[in-house]
């Protein structure tokens, strides 16, 4: 059954095929840009760690945030206690740009993650150059060369890789491709919904050596505490976070989680 991953995947494959730019220029742009910002060092703490997401729209409940201002948005992220900053550079399905990513780096001093759909080492060059300090590298979406080569790539530009599992079987090809970040989505990839035990079940099966984030339906204190407690090193949340009355404090109740042991209705 084609999923909706699928369909974007597509998508962004057709452009790969046309995109007929000089890689060895490319990689000669991106391995000349000024040092990258330690995006794994920030996730490790005594705290659940958050990564704060900058996302205009989703393909489950439209539109979330059109009209936020990233860089607005990425300040209030910080003062709240985020660890680092993810943003959506997809424009066809959410929204994103480059321009938010850009300005979102520029408002602060947190490492950024390019949320987007990497099927092309020109994606992770693009990457570099536009001042990413990390990439997402889903695992359903390449196959075991491509992980193998992009992860080597990425770590050769010194650029972090988030690599995104959905259960036990790609966690596997993760770590066997030398992955130190692992993202765990909740979110089922054939009927889109959150599976809240999906990051317990995988989770399990990571290694502690790993950085373990788990991605996807997070929906608040309750949900940090929850996760930390089976061994999760960050959360990455978007919606909870981009639709907020109050960002820097939704943030801060994130980041607390023991706190919230006691707080979280």
């Amino acid at each position: 059954m084609a999923t909706y991953l699928d369909t974007i995947l597509a998508v962004h494959r057709s452009k790969a095929i046309a995109d007929s730019r000089d890689l060895d220029e490319l990689r000669a742009s991106a391995s000349s840009c000024g040092p990258t910002r330690n995006f794994a060092k920030h996730l490790r703490g005594d705290e659940l760690s958050v990564i704060a997401e900058i996302k205009r729209r989703s393909p489950s409940k439209g539109e979330l945030g059109g009209n936020l201002d990233a860089s607005t948005v990425a300040q209030e992220y910080e003062r709240g206690g985020a660890a680092a900053l993810s943003v959506l550079t997809d424009q066809e399905h959410f929204d994103g740009s480059v321009e938010d990513l850009v300005a979102a780096r520029a408002a602060g001093t947190l490492p950024v993650l390019r949320k987007d759909f990497c099927v092309d080492e020109r994606h992770i060059y693009d990457a570099r150059i536009m001042g990413a300090d990390a990439i997402l590298l889903i695992v359903a979406a390449l196959s075991d060369e491509e992980l193998s080569r992009f992860s080597q790539i990425a770590r050769d530009l010194e650029i972090a890789a988030l690599v995104e599992v959905h259960d036990e079987r790609e966690a596997a090809r993760a770590l066997e491709s030398g992955a130190v970040i692992i993202g765990v989505n909740q979110r089922d990839l054939v009927s889109f919904e959150v599976d809240h035990e999906r990051a317990v079940r995988v989770g399990a099966s990571l290694p502690e050596s790993v950085i373990k984030v788990a991605e996807s339906g997070v929906r608040g204190p309750r949900d940090a505490v929850a996760l930390r407690d089976v061994g999760f090193d960050a959360v990455l949340v978007g919606e909870t976070l981009v639709t907020a009355h109050n960002r820097e404090e939704a943030v801060r109740a994130l980041r607390l989680p023991n706190a919230a042991r006691t707080t979280a209705p």
